[in-house]
C-alpha cells in the first residue's frame, strides 16, 4: 500500500518532487552551513522510513547555500550539555537515519559542494552515489574539537578510504578535495558545474529502473558486505532468484531478445 508523505511535517527539510518519482531533498540550515540538529536527524528519520513506501524512486540530498552539511550542530551539542547515556542515544538515532538511507531501497545521490565534513561526511558516505563540485572539500576535524565519530564514519568513511587514512584525517584534521577526493572514494563524480546537474542526471536515470531491482542493488549488497562469503553468496542467490524473474522484468527481457533494447557500448 503506497502511503503519502506529509511534507508540512518538515522544518529542516525542504523537497522538489518531480513527474519521474525523483525527489529532491535539500538540508535548508543554510545559516548554520546545514549542520546536523536533533530535529533533523528525526526528520531524515522520518522521511528515509517512509520514502520507499510513498513511491519515491530516487532522492537527490543536498544543502542549501554555500555548503552541503558541516557535521554536528557544535552549538545545540554544547548547550544541551549532555549525559554519555543522552549522547549515546542521539548516535543511534544518526545511526537509525543512515541505516534507513544505506539500506532502504531507494537510490539515494548526493549533491555535494563546500563542506562535507565530520557528521557531514558520515551523512553523504550513507548515499549510494555521490557527486561533488570544485568547492568541495572533506575532512574529519573530530580530533581538533575533542571529539570522536558517533554517526557512522568508522564503518563507512574507513570503507571508503581505509582505516590509516581515515585516522590520519582525524588526527591531523587532513582535508581532501579535487581529483585526490574522487581517486580515493570520497565521490565517485567531479564536476565543473553543479553537481546538482549531474546528481539529477544520474537520478533519472536511476528511476527508470524497476523499483525491485533498485531495491535489491540499493539494500542487498551492503546487507551482503556484512555477511561472510559463504553466506553473501547464498543471500546473493536468494535474492536473484527473486529480482531476476519478476513479471515487471518480462518486457525488458523481450525487448533484449528481439534487439530492440539499448546494448551496452564503450564510453565515445
Amino acid at each position: 500500500m503506497t502511503v503519502e508523505i506529509d511534507q508540512s511535517r518538515f522544518e529542516n527539510l525542504a523537497f522538489d518532487v518531480h513527474d519521474d518519482g525523483v525527489w529532491v531533498v535539500t538540508l535548508n540550515r543554510p545559516t548554520k552551513r546545514n549542520a546536523l540538529d536533533l530535529a533533523t536527524i528525526d526528520e531524515l528519520v522520518d522521511f528515509f522510513a517512509t520514502a520507499p513506501r510513498a513511491g519515491v524512486k530516487a532522492v537527490v540530498l543536498a544543502g542549501s547555500g554555500d555548503h552541503f552539511c558541516a557535521g554536528l550542530d557544535l552549538i545545540e551539542h554544547h548547550d544541551a550539555d549532555r549525559s554519555p547515556a543522552d549522547f549515546m542515544h542521539v548516535c543511534l538515532r544518526w545511526h537509525e537515519a543512515f541505516n534507513k538511507m544505506e539500506y532502504g531501497g531507494v537510490p539515494v545521490i548526493a549533491a555535494l559542494q563546500g563542506a562535507v565534513v565530520g557528521g557531514g561526511l558520515e551523512l553523504a558516505s550513507s548515499a549510494h552515489i555521490r557527486v561533488m563540485d570544485q568547492s568541495t572539500y572533506f575532512g574529519l576535524p573530530e580530533g581538533q574539537r575533542g571529539l570522536f565519530t558517533g554517526g557512522g564514519a568508522t564503518i563507512r568513511v574507513a570503507d571508503l578510504v581505509g582505516k590509516a587514512r581515515m585516522i590520519d584525517m582525524m588526527l591531523t584534521g587532513r582535508v581532501y578535495q579535487g581529483q585526490e577526493a574522487v581517486d580515493l572514494g570520497l565521490a565517485q563524480y567531479i564536476v565543473e558545474g553543479s553537481s546538482m546537474d549531474k546528481a539529477m542526471d544520474l537520478a533519472c536515470r536511476a528511476a527508470q529502473n524497476l523499483p525491485l531491482t533498485n531495491f535489491a542493488i540499493c539494500s542487498a549488497i551492503s546487507h551482503m558486505q556484512n555477511m561472510s562469503a559463504f553466506d553473501a553468496a547464498y543471500s546473493e542467490a536468494v535474492v536473484a532468484g527473486v529480482v531476476n524473474t519478476q513479471p515487471a522484468a518480462r518486457e525488458r527481457l523481450a525487448a533484449f531478445a528481439d534487439k530492440t533494447a539499448a546494448r551496452v557500448r564503450p564510453n565515445s
